[in-house]
């Protein structure tokens, strides 16, 4: 295909708001050459311009650690930038492809300027990721907008999952409470994900998230979970299990406290057994209302002025 014609590509000249307008000559175009405006008296005339074009050097500061849009990802790129190829590359409805999508910066930015897209990821982690970013960002209801491929909707595909992958099972497994998964994949101390919720006006309580996707399951697992739950002095535990839990560990949990959220007012078992056949059917633990994991609160922040296409 040619590139001789512009209708092979798209390219928006940006423009942005300035902090303060500026006092500018008013020129147009003669015969020609770019003259100054002038009045009836002769005098020059001037405008107060509120923007300014973009020009070819794009001074974008790196994401700092403390960056409220900071999401882990170590080549993570600031919403600014995504925002600045996707509005000048593209118009409205347009189809944006990120096939190694990461922490989601592209998808995000895509949504905002109303481009369709199409994310790709080989880790779950990135895809509840990016799942919970949107979510955050355009409500709950918009997980009826997308699809998601290649993720379990049922006993088999979890089984699949779990025997392909047991990492990215774990976290699968995790992201279905609203928890965010542990990154780490070995020595995580029992813990494979964390529900966090409002335990008081000023305090965060948490849920600690256990998962066993083998076929072995026994009492001692929900005892573990129990002396984990201590020593992280969080609220509750949850133990997801991939097969049916045993009597002896029904036994268990039913043997354990309470905790009293001073919020709702509800009274929650401190311990519970779920399993991921309880959570494809609908079940879902009972505690607070968990806080959407993964994100402090962002404030978009572009000034940017988009030409219609």
């Amino acid at each position: 295909m040619s590139l001789d014609s512009r209708a092979d590509f798209t390219f928006h000249q940006l423009k942005e708001q300035r902090e303060s307008p500026v006092k500018q000559l008013m020129r147009q175009k003669v015969g020609g050459k770019i003259v100054n405006v002038k009045d009836s008296d002769g005098h020059v005339v001037y405008r107060m311009k509120d923007d300014r074009t973009i020009d070819n050097v794009w001074r974008i500061p790196c994401l700092q650690p403390a960056a409220a849009e900071r999401l882990g990802y170590p080549t993570q790129k600031p919403l600014a930038l995504l925002e600045r190829i996707i509005a000048a590359s593209s118009n409205e409805g347009d189809l944006v492809l990120d096939p190694f999508c990461g922490c989601g910066t592209t998808i995000d930015v895509a949504q905002h300027f109303k481009r369709r897209w199409i994310g790709i990821d080989i880790t779950y982690l990135a895809v509840d990721l990016i799942r919970k970013r949107l979510s955050h960002g355009y409500g709950a209801e918009i997980v009826n907008s997308y699809r998601v491929k290649g993720i379990p909707t049922d006993l088999e595909g979890a089984h699949a999952l779990f025997e392909n992958n047991p990492f990215d099972f774990e976290r699968w497994a995790v992201s279905l409470i609203d928890a965010q998964p542990n990154e780490k994949q070995v020595a995580d101390m029992g813990i494979d994900g964390r529900v966090r919720f409002h335990a008081g006006l000023e305090k965060i309580g948490q849920v600690i998230v256990s998962v066993k996707g083998g076929r072995s399951i026994n009492p001692s697992m929900v005892r573990d979970l129990a002396g984990t739950v201590k020593r992280e002095g969080a609220e509750m535990g949850i133990l997801l299990t991939l097969e049916k839990s045993t009597r002896g560990m029904a036994t268990e949990v039913a043997q354990s406290s309470s905790y009293s959220s001073p919020l709702t007012g509800q009274t929650y078992p401190k311990l519970q057994l779920l399993t991921v056949g309880d959570l494809l059917s609908g079940k879902r633990p009972k505690m607070p209302p968990a806080i959407l994991p993964y994100f402090k609160a962002v404030q978009r922040a572009t000034q940017l002025i988009i030409p219609a296409a």
